[in-house]
C-alpha cells in the first residue's frame, strides 16, 4: 500500500500501465461537480467511481479485496481512517465474486489516515477496510479509480 498526497502522484505514473491517466484525472476533475457514479476513463481497463457517503465505525464495516483490479483511493474533501492488512492474515467469510471483483473476509488490520488530498493505493495482496470513522462520522467524497492489473 502506497499513502500519498495528490500533488506527489507524478512519482507513481511509471508504477504500472494506466496509472497516469489515473493521477492525471484525479488533479484535473472538480468531483465538487461530479455526480455520484462510475465514468469510464479506458474501456474496462480503467474506471472511476465517486461515492459520497457518513463515515462508520470500523465493526460496522467489511474487510475487502479484489483481484482483477488495483485501487487508487482518493479522498477530494473529508477524512477516514482506512484498514489495510495482507491478504495472508485475514480469513475468508465470502467466496471470490467474479462479476463484482470483491471477496470478503474476517480479521484485524492496521488503521492509517487519509486527509483531504490524498490517495492511496491498494494492491490485489492487500486487504482493505475503507470509511473508517475518525471519533465521530464524517462525510465523505471519495473516488475510486480502478486499475486493470
Amino acid at each position: 500500500m502506497v499513502i500519498d498526497n495528490l500533488q506527489n502522484a507524478f512519482l507513481y505514473f511509471g508504477l504500472r500501465k494506466n496509472f497516469q491517466l489515473a493521477f492525471e484525472y484525479l488533479q484535473q476533475t472538480d468531483f465538487s461537480q461530479a455526480a455520484n457514479g462510475k465514468y469510464e476513463l479506458y474501456d474496462e481497463n480503467v474506471f472511476a467511481i465517486v461515492n459520497r457517503y457518513e463515515t462508520h465505525s470500523a465493526e460496522e464495516l467489511k474487510w475487502e479485496a479484489h483481484r482483477k483490479y488495483i485501487d487508487v483511493q482518493f479522498v477530494a474533501s473529508g477524512f477516514e481512517q482506512i484498514g489495510i492488512v495482507d491478504i495472508g492474515e485475514v480469513s475468508p467469510v465470502t467466496e471470490y465474486d467474479e462479476k463484482n471483483d470483491v471477496q470478503f473476509f474476517t480479521g484485524e488490520g492496521k488503521q492509517f489516515p487519509l486527509n483531504e488530498k490524498t490517495f492511496a493505493i491498494i494492491f490485489p495482496h492487500e486487504v482493505h477496510k475503507p470509511g473508517i470513522a475518525d471519533k465521530v462520522n464524517s462525510s465523505i467524497l471519495k473516488v475510486v479509480v480502478k486499475v486493470k492489473v
